[in-house]
């Protein structure tokens, strides 16, 4: 993590994409930056400083996943969100609820692997430019010097013209010359994947099935494809042949322990409170205390080696519209201090989520309809009407926060959408508050909301 983001740095960063929620955005970066004071404390006291783990109650739709999302995009950080209710689902076994720290584990490999290979991409196109050359124009072997007969000069005269033809075809190759040129390449065909009969869930059993698949020949099958497409074949696979899978694996599992962050999403629905524990809400309970060790702290083997958990930052999450946060047992409450509430949103918030990030809706919609050269320009009236139409019908239907904005937007430009470029040929539309009460007065006053709006 870069010593750059401080915690208003880290806001401000935030302010970028999601709108309001001061206090929960406060929350998690001073968790952020927590990290980066632990790892820069005195040696002596760095293991002893934990997570401060953050619980957010809010309705859906309000930010909880994005704010974590863009936290851990900011520190690039490996990330896992996880439904807590799918360990309550039918099949369910203890050992699934080590599958979040398998799975982070995986995430980190892959950044760090991401990293890695953007740093050696230039000398692995460059292997790969040599290969395509030594397809088009064949190296001549050099004769050595012992056993030069009568023809030694001619050798020697062959060699220097081939050197000279490759440097020509070299610099071809670099210039995008030779782009559209066909060669043949033999290329690696998929490797069969080998099946163990096992306990689900076993790390020991998924390491063994990689190892005997990685033992076995792999068969290449020969293609015919542009030297541009075996250029980018070839890049890859000079790529994979200079990382360093052992140093990926050590930062890896270093990067997923002491910088990971896992959220845990409808937490609520894994509590109950005391009227209800019986029957089916036993099932809850297990999952809590299931969850309790890797909150707390322990060991997980995976196949990439074993990963300590004590400060990898867990954000619960939940509405919280039946259970309370109290009806989760005592021991995982404690492993939750910083809890934060995130507000509902107002029409003034949709006004802004529709208007300032950077990937707001209307620009996501500008950014497609661009493709087709064609301008979509909202007018303030326009932003004000749809606001105030998902406002209304989050208030008379079932608040489901900003995600309503996603099918108020759908339901408003489908017929443009559907109609650019062929029936519709206008390379301009403004959506002004005429066009938006003609598409959606009506379906507001309908009672059955819920049968045009999901």
């Amino acid at each position: 993590m870069n010593a750059y983001l401080t915690p208003s740095k880290i806001v401000e960063e935030l302010d970028k994409y999601i709108i309001g929620q001061t206090d929960a955005k406060k929350s998690v970066a001073i968790a952020l930056r927590n990290r980066w004071r632990r790892l820069n404390a005195a040696e002596d006291i760095r293991k002893e400083i934990i997570p401060n783990n953050i619980m957010m109650i809010g309705p859906t739709g309000v930010g909880k996943t994005e704010i974590a999302r863009r936290l851990a995009k900011l520190a690039d950080a490996p990330f896992v969100k996880v439904e807590a209710s799918k360990f309550t689902e039918v099949g369910y076994v203890g050992r699934d609820v080590e599958s979040m720290i398998r799975d982070l584990v995986e995430q980190a490999v892959n950044l760090v692997k991401a990293e890695k290979k953007e740093e050696i991409m230039v000398k692995a196109a460059e292997n790969a430019n040599e290969r395509i050359l030594d397809i088009l124009i064949p190296a001549v072997p050099r004769t050595n010097d012992l056993h030069k007969g009568e023809g030694g000069e001619e050798d020697a005269s062959a060699t220097e013209g081939n050197e000279r033809t490759r440097e020509r075809f070299r610099e071809k190759l670099r210039n995008g010359d030779l782009d559209a040129r066909k060669i043949e390449l033999d290329v690696a065909e998929s490797g069969h994947q080998v099946h163990i009969m096992g306990p689900g869930g076993m790390e020991g059993i998924d390491g063994l099935q990689n190892l005997i698949s990685d033992m076995m020949p792999r068969r290449t099958k020969r293609r015919t494809m542009t030297v541009e497409d075996a250029r980018e074949y070839l890049t890859e696979e000079e790529a994979q042949k200079l990382i360093d899978m052992d140093s990926v694996t050590r930062e890896a599992l270093e990067r997923a322990g002491n910088s990971g962050i896992i959220f845990l999403d409808e937490i609520d629905k894994i509590a109950a409170n005391a009227s209800q524990r019986s029957g089916p809400d036993v099932s809850r309970e297990g999952v809590q205390r299931d969850l309790l060790p890797i909150v707390e702290g322990s060991t997980v083997n995976t196949k990439h080696g074993v990963v300590k958990t004590d400060h990898v930052l867990f954000i619960a999450a939940g509405a919280f519209h039946v259970a309370k946060p109290s009806d989760l047992i005592p021991e995982l409450q404690g492993r939750f201090p910083i809890r934060v509430e995130l507000n509902s949103l107002t029409q003034d918030d949709f006004v802004k989520i529709l208007k300032q990030p950077r990937n707001a809706l209307t620009k996501q919609y500008q950014a497609m309809l661009e493709s087709e050269n064609v301008t979509l320009e909202f007018t303030d009236a326009a932003i004000d009407a749809i606001a105030s139409t998902a406002f209304e019908v989050n208030q008379d239907i079932e608040n489901i926060g900003a995600r309503r904005l996603h099918t108020i937007m759908s339901n408003l430009l489908n017929e443009i959408l559907f109609e650019v470029p062929d029936v519709n040929t206008q390379n301009h539309f403004t959506i002004d508050e005429e066009f938006v009460q003609e598409r959606l007065t009506g379906i507001v006053r309908t009672k059955d909301l819920s049968h045009y709006i999901l």
